[in-house]
């Protein structure tokens, strides 16, 4: 199975992409250009930031809980109004926000990393009943933040490891409890994790950095399929449409040569596969 262009707005390094369950819509980001997009009635409409924003869980109908390079901050869609919830890391200008995704109980989490990938630079947080949680220090690339549907685990991973983490949640407030495992080691092979979303069967899915593809792995690791994406740098995945079967993936341009973008100007466009699974609608935040 190939994907197809969903919207063709050339991102030089879309990542985020929320399907809103009750404004039935796509939005995502393009982080390196302060950029939340969406596409609306085949149409993209676009709103501009004046830092990095990364990712967003869904706060109502008209808001979103956007995470920033200095912030979490909630964002009309309709009137563009904004108020700071918390800082994140706004004392050092050297990290920005990565991926992130709503959990189970309406909490967010969040990754951040270094505006030049400096190894360690990063850290996984929580933000929960107004308390934002320092929960993995010393991470590179943070990416693949995800959730099982039976809510005993998140998902994670430092992208240069190769190795996609476990980690279990404590069942009444989903604050980890215990310690994270390697649940795939993906080392040794060309396949680099980044962002991730798991399935409405616990299949968590992998776009993959560099490998034109989202690959789904069984809730034990195992390897099921994998779904070709036109965009060499597969950034997230994100499960939406009539049913939540369509599967979208964002891409990005960064890194790749001028003369490879003249040849191929897909790159950092958005993908769509429709009837690939079905997913989960994403968990609402609550503040």
């Amino acid at each position: 199975m190939r994907m197809h262009a969903f919207d063709e707005t050339p991102c030089h390094l879309g990542e985020g992409p929320l399907w809103h369950p009750v404004r039935g819509q796509l939005l995502w980001f393009d982080i390196l250009r302060f950029r939340l997009h969406s596409n609306e009635a085949g149409k993209t409409r676009t709103w501009q930031f004046e830092e990095h924003v990364s990712a967003a869980g869904w706060l109502d109908v008209d808001r979103l809980l956007i995470a920033s390079e200095t912030k979490l901050f909630t964002f009309n869609l309709d009137t563009g109004a904004a108020e700071t919830v918390a800082p994140l890391e706004a004392d050092r200008p050297e990290t920005r926000s990565n991926d992130g995704r709503a959990d189970p109980w309406g909490g967010f989490w969040i990754g951040t990393m270094g505006k030049d990938a400096e190894t360690g630079a990063g850290t996984i947080y929580r933000y929960y009943r107004g308390e934002l949680r320092c929960l993995v220090p010393r991470i590179s690339i943070t990416n693949a933040i995800c959730f099982s549907p039976d809510r005993r685990h998140a998902y994670f991973t430092d992208t240069p490891t190769q190795k996609i983490m476990r980690q279990p949640l404590a069942e009444a407030d989903g604050w980890p409890e215990g310690t994270a495992e390697v649940w795939l080691d993906l080392s040794g092979t060309e396949w680099r994790p980044d962002g991730a979303v798991v399935d409405a069967e616990g299949n968590l899915w992998s776009a993959q950095w560099g490998g034109n593809r989202v690959a789904a792995y069984a809730p034990n690791g195992a390897f099921l399929r994998a779904v070709e994406v036109p965009g060499a740098h597969s950034s997230c995945p994100a499960f939406g449409g009539a049913g939540l079967t369509d599967l979208f993936c964002t891409t990005a341009r960064a890194g790749l040569s001028s003369g490879t973008l003249a040849r191929e100007p897909y790159h950092g466009h958005t993908f769509v596969a429709e009837g690939v699974a079905r997913g989960q609608a994403e968990h609402q935040v609550v503040l």
